[in-house]
């Protein structure tokens, strides 16, 4: 065969975890660069009977793509970008987001997912239907994904194109493969969700693979669908001296009348205090700005026109409010808001010295937006009872904000994590999703579970056995077994 399977030996250690910590165990390895290769990794798995894990930029931080035995498929070596074809652009799944912008640069149009990790690989992105700070104008990948190139377990290819190939009502049919969509596997219709697989009556096909995190085949071929690139974009940091008026302001950008932001962001009073911190004891975070000790809280904000008069006038009761305009200006309010993750990663790596089995607890959360101080109320009046050190920060555009919970013991972890598991039910009864963007992968089943209930995961594992009868592709990742 032209692709080699490969023993995992010591050199392959890194394909045994994710960002998430995670880690796992494989007995073998393949580095596929073309559809046919994948297709016989896929052959020779099922002749031995192999369970089969897919990869590609290992970014992912809920142990989707780390492997509980078997066999390795990474597909960080399909890496190609294809031309621009008018508005449209075909890839690899392992190219690269930083790539993909790097390779349209200076065309006139841009890729409108906006992933703070810009090594997440474009396959990865669309396994679990990521999106990013611009999500709350944009929406998630799913919105930008033309049609995709598929290997079934099966071995056979299929091409599924938005538009082109959609159910009958529930009934769907995709080469060999055809069944009934179930009904309660609809998903959260008012909130942002990476949960579960997508399924609506006459839906396009190729939402089935999208948010799917690898268990119904592997992409192997996407085509994307690009914007013209807007003629101007702006960039506001307000800060507030308290969190309500900052959630107020939120709600005047929301529903305010005027035109809607690219992004919305939020940075609480406990984020800012790291960064102050780091910027003080830390020469890696020298270059960041001042922070007053009044800025309580911040809220970002985009527009891709003139700030409208009645943002200006409503954002004029911050204490102090910066200014930027153009892609360059931009990337350095980006890097801002990049330090709170790094500085969270710091903090823990240096606990870990002492407790090496210690990690961050980060929530993926969304609510309806009826929701918003109600949740964010949870969130800080559990922490302060349960004395826990955290950090929130993320997308409040779209109630989706990630509550970082930094232990420095087993026994507030193990504190946090019960936290966390309240909250998620709390969420559940408001109608919202215990995931937003990250998907669920291994270490969320349960959330999960508690979301969709025993007859969303029944329904679940009935569509994964249409395309996967042996329950081949990516054991684990969304329900167990």
């Amino acid at each position: 065969m032209a692709v080699r399977i490969l023993d995992v030996g010591e050199e392959h250690a890194d394909y045994l975890h994710d960002e998430s910590r995670r880690v796992g165990r494989a007995e073998r390895i393949a580095f596929p660069e073309t559809t046919e290769e994948v297709v016989e990794v896929l052959q020779v798995a099922s002749e031995n009977h192999w369970p089969v894990t897919v990869q590609g930029g290992r970014t992912g931080i809920t142990g989707g793509c780390v492997p509980e035995g078997g066999l390795i498929l990474n597909v960080s070596h399909m890496k190609a970008i294809g031309h621009l074809d008018g508005d449209r652009m075909t890839l690899q799944p392992g190219a690269l987001l930083a790539d993909i912008r790097s390779s349209i640069e200076g065309s006139g149009w841009f890729f409108p997912s906006d992933l703070t990790e810009t090594t997440a690989s474009i396959g990865g992105m669309v396994a679990n239907n990521a999106s990013g700070a611009r999500s709350f104008k944009y929406g998630a990948v799913r919105n930008w994904i033309h049609a995709l190139d598929v290997v079934l377990p099966s071995g056979e290819i299929v091409q599924v194109e938005r538009g082109v190939h959609r159910a009958n009502g529930r009934c769907f049919r995709l080469g060999a493969v055809g069944g009934r969509l179930q009904a309660h596997l609809r998903k959260c219709a008012w909130v942002k969700s990476a949960a579960g697989y997508y399924v609506e009556p006459d839906m396009d096909l190729v939402d089935l693979f999208i948010g799917a995190e690898g268990t119904l085949g592997v992409v192997t071929g996407i085509t994307i669908q690009l914007l013209p690139k807007p003629e101007q974009l702006i960039g506001l940091t307000a800060f507030y001296a308290s969190e309500s008026e900052a959630l107020r302001f939120v709600r005047f950008l929301r529903e305010g009348g005027v035109a809607p932001p690219t992004a919305i962001e939020f940075f609480d009073s406990h984020a800012l205090g790291l960064l102050r911190r780091m910027k003080a004891e830390n020469p890696a975070f020298a270059g960041l700005p001042e922070l007053a000790p009044e800025f309580h809280t911040a809220i970002y904000f985009e527009f891709e026109c003139e700030v409208p008069d009645a943002v200006a006038e409503a954002s004029a009761s911050a204490l102090e409010c910066w200014f930027s305009e153009g892609e360059h200006e931009i990337v350095a309010l980006k890097n801002f808001r990049h330090a709170i993750p790094e500085s969270v990663n710091m903090i823990i790596a240096e606990r870990k010295k002492t407790l090496p089995g210690l990690t961050k607890l980060g929530t993926d959360m969304s609510v309806p937006d009826e929701r918003m101080e109600d949740v964010m109320q949870m969130y800080h009046e559990g922490l302060a009872e349960a004395g826990l050190d955290y950090v929130i920060f993320g997308h409040i555009g779209n109630n989706h904000v990630h509550v970082n919970i930094l232990p420095r013991s087993k026994e507030e972890y193990e504190r946090g994590r019960a936290l966390y598991l309240d909250w998620a039910k709390q969420v559940v009864e408001w109608g919202g999703s215990v995931s937003a963007e990250h998907g669920i992968g291994k270490n969320k089943t349960d959330f999960l579970k508690l979301m969709v209930g025993q007859e969303g995961i029944r329904a679940m594992r009935e569509l994964k056995r249409l395309f996967d009868p042996a329950g081949m592709l990516n054991p684990g990742n969304l329900f167990d077994g």
